[in-house]
């Protein structure tokens, strides 16, 4: 039995306080035989089957539907599409495959493609349908706003169900089958082509309440691809040999398209819970939940001694430090066994609060990290509740980026004040400079990056390519809305006053005593990423999934909780090493504090390097570069994210300790 999602109670009490309100863009469509009374504006009778984009996992690089000169519709219309789809290269649009509710049909033509081989553009048509067979590239199907799955067992009579199906198949010249060619025994031959012109379409409905006045509810779309050469003849069932294309073909060819379709009733899956058999039987996504929450308890645990430890040894660090300054040391008897040399070398953190508050080098750059990272970490924090109420589910496409840039463009004003005001808390007096790079530094990087990768994919004729007009309405939310955002921010940082430390700094810095391998910066700043990096690793693996296997995320109360437990562990381990340090007279804790936890953006990039060579199947310089340019983006927003937590959790520690100190 499955566990429950850690965001289900809550849910639950969202949607029994709204009975009859449905999510944004889930609203149901009720459908009704041909001929019936209903109105037709409460009431469907015809299916509209949508396509989108095709993909692959040997390949980044997708494609339109169209890029494969497969049927299309005489009245081709694409419904609108918002931001976060555009953004992710999904390209919707009507298909000439179109049935009644109800009406069962077998073997029918859809249409028929003739391919001269002696005619250039026709034999370019064919190459690259036989491209795209051997990258294995996936046709995506959408049935009301729902994925047409191909369901199949595997090993261990274990149901998966696909949400998309192989265009078709290649048996190599040693004769041996790749990929989907592995379904039929006919497939057979070497050097040979599989085409899946034909499909059986199923779908699954629940019968309406006709005295309600609420009809049909689809529920489910499956299919089974079949290979099928017809004959000039008029072939009703759609039996026959494979349509098969050889590597080498000289004469002329002709592919006919069609499907069959039929419709069975269930009156066990609900309208709402439609999605759970494609979430629980895609591949890859048998979640180990005993796992994850034996994952998540371990880093509790040890974040919890972490924070005792740290809270037990401050309360007698500052009790005894507070006792030596008020008690003269001649009159301290020898039963307390303690005498100032031990007091200084012990709890050498106290020695070092004339320097702590010392501005640190490369203030401005610092500032600038800390304002763009509060506002991440804000809009993330946001688009996970979110998603966790259930707001951004896979049925609402493209709502999750979206949300995230739309957040992002309106949280400036964060960035803004944040760096201003932590600018002049350092001593900064250069606040044009602050205010533009916080405006344009980060972002600008991001935005440079997935220019050139658009480059990439206009270049190669992917409809993954974001249009001009979506790059334009991009530049205008940055400009618009993000940059004047961030000046307003920034405005008010620097009308308030600094952030006063708790102590005087000195004017002349204390000289830092020689520190032993294990307390200098790097060797701490190498360790400190490791516990963080431990609690996402897991949920890492299905996001990569999510991103480069095309597989459907969907838990977001898992990925909310682990992104709580990321910002604890971060915290306390970067408090617990900033200690150390401190204990050791080393008083250069701003930017260690900030690197600290942000190289667990390290460990990120190592990981997707391994999962780029041991999990995926990517060929092609394109795909490559694609690949690593979309990741560094990924690595930079999560370093400037982590490093912001550390430096705040340390920032407030340190604070904390010595506002406590009595200091003559």
């Amino acid at each position: 039995m499955k566990s429950p999602d850690p965001c289900f109670l809550l849910i639950l009490i969202a949607v029994s306080s709204c009975s009859g309100i449905y999510l944004p863009g889930l609203a149901p469509v009720s459908f009704c035989e041909n001929g019936s009374k209903r109105d037709a504006a409460e009431c469907h009778t015809k299916i509209q089957l949508f396509v989108n984009r095709l993909d692959s996992l040997e390949s980044v690089l997708p494609y339109e539907y169209d890029a494969f000169d497969f049927c299309k519709d005489k009245i081709e219309r694409r419904p609108s599409e918002n931001l976060g789809q555009v953004l992710f290269g999904e390209r919707i649009e009507t298909s000439p495959y179109k049935f009644l509710f109800k009406a069962e049909q077998t073997c029918m033509k859809v249409c028929t493609k003739s391919y001269n081989t002696s005619d250039k553009e026709d034999k370019l048509k064919l190459d690259f349908l036989k491209r795209g067979m051997e990258l294995n590239y996936q046709h995506q199907w959408i049935v009301d706003n729902m994925p047409v799955t191909w369901c199949y067992v595997v090993e261990g009579n274990q149901k998966i169900c696909n949400p998309g199906f192989p265009i078709g198949c290649l048996v190599n010249q040693e004769g041996k089958p790749k990929d989907a060619c592995v379904i039929s025994a006919e497939f057979n031959k070497k050097n040979t082509y599989y085409l899946f012109n034909h499909v059986d379409i199923t779908i699954t409905y629940h019968s309406g309440d006709e005295l309600a006045g609420i009809g049909a509810r689809l529920v489910a779309a499956t299919l089974e691809p079949k290979s099928v050469k017809h004959s000039d003849d008029e072939n009703k069932s759609c039996e026959g040999p494979p349509m098969e294309i050889p590597a080498e073909f000289s004469s002329n060819l002709n592919v006919t398209y069609s499907y069959s379709v039929k419709f069975n009733q269930n009156f066990e899956i609900r309208w709402a819970s439609r999605w759970d058999y494609i979430l629980v039987s895609m591949p890859h996504s048998s979640i180990q939940w005993f796992s994850i929450m034996n994952s998540l308890v371990i880093v509790l645990f040890l974040s919890g001694m972490v924070a005792m430890i740290i809270l037990r040894t401050l309360h007698k660090d500052i009790a005894r430090y507070n006792q030596i300054n008020q008690t003269d040391w001649v009159k301290i008897p020898p039963a307390a066994n303690c005498t100032y040399e031990d007091a200084q070398e012990d709890y050498g953190w106290k020695q070092v609060h004339g320097d702590v508050f010392r501005s640190p080098k490369m203030g401005m750059l610092l500032s600038v990290l800390l304002g763009q990272g509060t506002q991440i970490f804000t809009m993330t924090f946001i688009t996970l509740f979110l998603a966790c109420l259930g707001f951004l589910s896979p049925a609402n496409r493209g709502a999750l980026m979206t949300c995230a840039v739309v957040l992002w463009v309106l949280l400036g004003t964060f960035a803004g004040y944040v760096s201003a005001r932590l600018y002049k808390t350092f001593g900064g007096e250069k606040w044009k400079t602050n205010v533009l790079l916080t405006a344009f530094l980060c972002p600008g990087i991001v935005f440079v990056d997935f220019f050139l990768m658009n480059l990439i994919l206009w270049v190669e004729g992917s409809s993954a390519a974001v249009p001009f007009g979506t790059l334009v309405v991009i530049l205008a939310l940055w400009f618009g809305i993000s940059v004047p955002l961030t000046f307003v921010g920034a405005y008010f940082g620097f009308k308030k006053t600094g952030i006063e430390p708790p102590v005087r700094t000195n004017q002349i810095p204390r000289q830092i005593p020689q520190q032993t391998f294990f307390t200098k910066p790097l060797p701490g700043i190498i360790m400190g990423g490791i516990l963080p990096f431990g609690c996402i690793f897991i949920q890492l693996f299905f996001i990569l999934n999510s991103i480069w296997s095309h597989q459907m995320y969907y838990m977001f109360g898992f990925l909310f909780l682990v992104f709580i437990i990321l910002v604890i562990t971060c915290s306390e381990t970067t408090v617990l090493l900033c200690y150390f340090h401190l204990c050791a007279e080393d008083y250069h804790w701003w930017w260690r504090s900030f690197l600290t936890s942000s190289f667990t953006a390290v460990y990120l990039f190592a990981y997707t390097v391994h999962y780029f060579f041991s999990k995926l199947q990517i060929v092609g310089a394109a795909s490559t570069i694609l690949y690593f340019g979309y990741t560094m983006i990924m690595v930079l927003i999560f370093f400037i994210f982590t490093g912001t937590i550390g430096f705040f959790a340390c920032f407030w520690f340190v604070n904390k300790i010595y506002s406590v100190l009595k200091v003559d």
